[in-house]
């Protein structure tokens, strides 16, 4: 899976308020753009460790799997399972600023369907800046 795609978006709220968003998974058909939804189906002290996720986005459709990683100024995840995507990782970083947080985006997708490197860059960055930009409405609002 060569390559990956990376944004940042400043916030204004702590990175406790930031990280409570992100774990809200099944909330994300709210704010993620492209998302029909998203179902845990395992958790670990209260957050979840798989979800079944549910992409309609312009470029690319699929019903995946992820698995969950979290830390406390991040969370990280992986593919175990998808229609047509063969891989998927991805990652939020949180970093305090001032009162603030600088929330990074991270994420590398490949699929069975042939698709050229630019394509794949164009979809994911979409995902990633309209998640960004989204996690900020949320959190702000």
């Amino acid at each position: 899976m060569p390559g990956q795609t990376s944004s940042s978006v400043d916030i204004d709220a702590g990175p406790e308020q930031v990280m409570a968003v992100i774990a809200d998974l099944e909330a994300y058909p709210a704010w993620v753009d492209s998302m029909r939804s998203a179902t845990v189906l395992t958790r670990t002290d209260g957050r979840p460790d798989q979800v079944e996720m549910v992409l309609a986005h312009p470029l690319f459709s699929d019903t995946y799997v992820l698995a969950y990683d979290w830390q406390p100024d991040s969370v990280s995840w992986h593919l175990v399972r998808g229609k047509l995507l063969t891989a998927m990782n991805g990652s939020y970083a949180l970093t305090p600023r001032g009162a603030g947080t600088t929330v990074t985006y991270t994420l590398a997708v490949d699929t069975s369907l042939p698709m050229i490197g630019m394509l794949r860059r164009k979809a994911e960055k979409t995902i990633v800046d309209g998640a960004l930009r989204g996690l900020k409405r949320r959190v702000e609002a």
